[in-house]
């Protein structure tokens, strides 16, 4: 191969700097001359050197790269050994290289310039990758891969950065008393004491524990977090077809699931205090998908009035609540957590279901993000109009279900999202 005066001028200067590997000395040129790989352009440079009768050194230790392209099978294989052990169909090499062996190729660029070349971290990513995609029949994925391996070269070890594995469905929930997410204990901020019987935890268990716990046995993960498409308050169920959610299991070891067995191995898991159904794989996108979905609700409410009330009156006051648009300040049980603000949500239909003097059971089809209880209650007038008022009679709630909860079923969210 003919090469050009000036890469030959420049490589010759190269190697007087002392003895420098194939691999170091053909990946300066990398942009200029053709060949398979560094390696064989650093053996095109050196031949034609020769040629020349320029003195070039045959053996020695790389000034550059230290000899780390003689490991390079040793690293291949401890790659390999780690990627056997886990579940994945994409990844990606990294590394991280001595600071000498950086220094050293900073210091020749610096002299001899860098337009030409490539950075041996790029090299070393891509002949890892390449034998990995070989060895393995996997794919490299420069974007979003399921596994990094993080080849560190002064630990001597492979350290594997593993993505998220995501899961979207619907759940219910069948009893009372339980929230969404752990709650870490208030006393103790999750470290352990007496009152919550070193547990850590407010409450024993959690809809994210009771899907998430089963998850992380068979995936072999390090966390689980439930991400819903708003929550519903502890002593509410959550019935009709459920509240869309997904899950993040943090580092999963095994990410090929039977999604049927694991919906059946879920509700076995939570004995009747939950249900899933619909579970499918999804993307990092749907965490923010579902907690921007906004959807209407209908709820299934029992009230309980401070004296009695007459069944004219309470249609009355029904009818009033109807089709209305309700001013709520932020409730004051909720403003501990949430910005203290007046939000407007519009009531569709309040539906009388059963009654007595007493109490009374209500169907309530409204605006998602309207706190039902302040609706019956007032909240001390923090909530207008409101059930108390119209009555001029006290109620509040004794029982509230989530009949329905709206949302797309997961393959007409992935359609509308293509449009």
């Amino acid at each position: 191969m003919n090469l050009d005066e000036e890469v030959l001028a420049r490589a010759e200067r190269i190697i007087r700097e002392g003895y420098i590997c194939d691999r170091c000395l053909g990946r300066q040129f990398s942009t200029v001359i053709e060949a398979k790989n560094n390696k064989q352009r650093g053996k095109i440079i050196k031949d034609a050197l020769r040629e020349r009768g320029v003195e070039v050194r045959e053996d020695g230790t790389c000034w550059i790269c230290l000899d780390f392209f003689e490991e390079l099978d040793k690293w291949i294989k401890k790659v390999g050994e780690e990627f056997r052990e886990i579940e994945f169909s994409t990844f990606l090499v990294g590394s991280r290289l001595p600071p000498e062996i950086l220094e050293s190729e900073e210091l020749l660029w610096e002299k001899y310039g860098a337009e030409w070349s490539e950075s041996i971290k790029l090299e070393v990513n891509r002949e890892i990758g390449r034998e990995i995609a070989s060895l393995l029949k996997k794919k490299v994925d420069f974007s979003r891969p399921d596994v990094v391996a993080i080849v560190d070269v002064e630990k001597g070890e492979v350290e594997l950065q593993i993505r998220s594995l995501y899961l979207g469905g619907r759940y219910r929930k069948l009893i009372r008393g339980i929230p969404q997410t752990h709650w870490p204990c208030g006393k103790c901020k999750g470290r352990g004491c007496e009152e919550c019987e070193w547990s850590g935890k407010q409450y024993k268990e959690s809809v994210e524990e009771l899907i998430g716990e089963p998850l992380l046995k068979l995936t072999e993960g390090k966390k689980a977090i439930l991400h819903g498409a708003g929550r519903e308050d502890i002593d509410a169920r959550m019935l009709g077809s459920g509240r869309p959610f997904v899950i993040e299991i943090k580092e999963p070891r095994r990410r090929f699931l039977d999604l049927k067995k694991l919906e059946e191995e879920i509700n076995k898991f939570a004995e009747g205090k939950i249900e899933v159904e619909g579970l499918t794989q999804v993307s990092l996108d749907f965490v923010q998908l579902i907690k921007e979905m906004r959807h209407d609700k209908t709820y299934r409410v029992r009230v309980s009035f401070e004296s009695e009330v007459s069944h004219e009156k309470l249609r009355e006051a029904l009818e009033k609540l109807s089709g209305v648009v309700v001013k709520q300040r932020t409730p004051k049980r909720v403003t501990h957590r949430r910005a203290d603000k007046i939000r407007e949500r519009k009531v569709y239909k309040v539906s009388l279901l059963s009654f007595d003097t007493r109490e009374a059971t209500l169907e309530i089809k409204c605006e998602s993000g309207l706190y039902v209880k302040e609706l019956i209650s007032g909240d001390d007038g923090r909530t207008v109009p409101n059930l108390s008022s119209l009555l001029s009679i006290p109620a509040k709630v004794l029982e509230l279900d989530v009949i329905d909860a709206g949302g797309l079923k997961w393959q007409n969210i992935m359609e509308c999202r293509k449009r």
